[in-house]
C-alpha cells in the first residue's frame, strides 16, 4: 500500500484492475485514509435488459463510459459477439484492462456477487447522501467488518428493470429525478464516486489523445505523431 500511495502522490496512475497496482476504488479509500487489505477492489457495471435489436449503440456507449470513468469491466447479458468485438477493439487500441462478459445471466450474477450492488434509477435515494453511505460501507469492508470484498457492481437498465434488482441491490440511487439517459447517470455517478479521480488515469494504450485547444493531437505508438 505504501508504494501505491507514493505513486499517487507523484501523480502516477497505473492500469486499474485486480492484477495491477491501483484502482479507482483505491483512490476513494486513499481520500478516506482507509487501509486496504487483500485484493484491490474493483468497480464493475451490469447492463441489464439489453435488447440486441435496438440497444447496441446505447449499450456500447454505456460500456465506453464505464471504461473511461474507472470501471474494470462490464456484464452485458444478451450481448452478441459483434458487440464484444467492437468494445474489445477500443480496449486494445486505447489501453487499460477492461473485461467484457456477455454470457453471465443477470440473476445468477446478482445471487453470487459478494460486493456491493448499486442500482442507478430515477426512483432511488438522493445521489450525494448515497455516495457517502457507499464510501462508508466500503470503509468498513476494508476492515473486514462486512462481507463485501470491497467490490462494487453498478447496475444500469435498458428496458423495465426486474423487481429483484430493486430488492436485492444494497443501494438504489437516484441520479436526479428527471428523465434522462442511463449513460448520463453512469457518468455522473462514477465522477462523484471517484471525486474526479478518473481524469488522472493513464491507460498506456497504443493510441493516446493529447489535449490541444485548437488541433487534433493523437499519438499512436505504432507510428509517429499524427497531427
Amino acid at each position: 500500500m505504501k508504494n501505491i500511495l507514493l505513486s499517487m502522490q507523484k501523480g502516477i496512475f497505473f492500469q486499474h484492475n485486480r492484477r495491477e497496482k491501483i484502482s479507482i476504488l483505491d483512490l476513494i479509500l486513499y481520500t478516506l485514509e482507509v487501509p486496504v487489505k487483500g485484493e484491490i477492489a474493483l468497480i464493475e457495471v451490469l447492463r441489464i435488459g439489453h435488447r440486441p435489436g435496438r440497444d447496441k449503440r446505447v449499450t456500447t456507449h454505456v460500456a465506453l463510459v464505464a471504461r473511461a470513468f474507472g470501471a474494470g469491466g462490464i456484464y452485458i447479458p444478451g450481448g452478441d459477439d459483434k458487440l464484444k468485438r467492437t468494445l474489445q477493439t477500443v480496449v486494445d487500441r486505447f489501453g487499460g484492462e477492461f473485461n467484457i462478459d456477455i454470457r453471465r445471466p443477470a440473476k445468477s450474477l446478482f445471487a453470487d456477487y459478494k460486493g456491493l450492488k448499486v442500482h442507478l434509477t430515477m426512483y432511488g435515494s438522493e445521489l450525494l447522501s448515497s455516495i457517502e453511505k457507499i464510501k462508508n460501507t466500503v470503509q468498513f469492508a476494508s476492515r473486514d467488518e462486512m462481507d463485501t470484498d470491497g467490490d462494487i457492481l453498478i447496475i444500469v437498465g435498458a428496458e423495465k428493470v426486474p423487481r429483484y434488482v430493486y430488492d436485492m441491490s444494497d443501494f438504489n440511487v437516484s441520479v436526479g429525478n428527471q428523465p434522462h439517459s442511463e449513460i448520463a447517470a453512469l457518468a455522473v455517478f462514477l465522477d462523484r464516486l471517484t471525486k474526479g479521480g478518473w481524469l488522472e488515469m493513464r491507460f498506456q494504450g497504443e493510441v493516446e489523445i493529447i489535449p490541444d485547444e485548437r488541433g487534433k493531437n493523437v499519438v499512436d505508438s505504432r507510428y509517429d505523431q499524427i497531427g
